[in-house]
């Protein structure tokens, strides 16, 4: 019998990410993501409905989450549904809850909508600095065009040598 346990999401952080260590020194992070639904009724009526879900990511994904999400930040999800089940403490019987296991999550959107929507009115008084080294870049053909085409066998003497490895800016970060 064949199965299947795969669920994609685009959703807004609802909260800030908390990261924890587990006891194997391994991280996990925690955070709430909403989506929303707009639909129409039978009637006409313009209907707007919204899921809230907890997720987890594991290990090097845990850490880029809480580095660089907060609350507001759209966020790409691709995992599996996980079924959790538990006695409750005060004595109501059985509690249960599905969350999702992050495999795999893009950032979406652009640096600053999660500082807005966190943010709405700018009270924070906090603004990024500068990225380093943030210089414009030059192109990899300069000159005219028989310059570029006399250079196109030839590496160029701004690359870097093959084994030397490539420091990243900020800037370079697509996200």
């Amino acid at each position: 019998m064949a199965a299947l346990n795969k669920i994609m999401l685009i959703g807004n952080l609802t909260r800030d990410p908390q990261l924890k260590q587990l006891p194997s020194n391994s991280s996990v992070v925690e955070f709430g993501l909403a989506m929303s639904r707009k639909y129409k009724t039978a009637s006409g009526e313009d209907r707007e409905e919204t899921c809230f879900v907890d997720c987890a990511a594991f290990g090097k994904q845990a850490e880029v989450i809480a580095q660089y999400c907060q609350k507001g930040k759209q966020l790409f999800v691709e995992g599996r549904l996980k079924y959790d089940s538990w006695e409750d403490k005060q004595g109501f019987g059985r509690r249960s809850k599905v969350s999702v296991v992050v495999e795999n999550f893009q950032f979406l959107g652009s640096r600053d909508d999660a500082r807005k929507a966190a943010d709405p009115f700018g009270d924070s008084g906090r603004s990024a600095p500068p990225a380093p080294g943030n210089e414009p870049r030059e192109s990899a053909r300069s000159g005219s065009h028989a310059k570029g085409s006399e250079q196109r066998g030839r590496k160029q003497s701004a690359e870097q040598p093959f084994g030397e490895e490539t420091m990243f800016q900020e800037a370079d970060i697509p996200f």
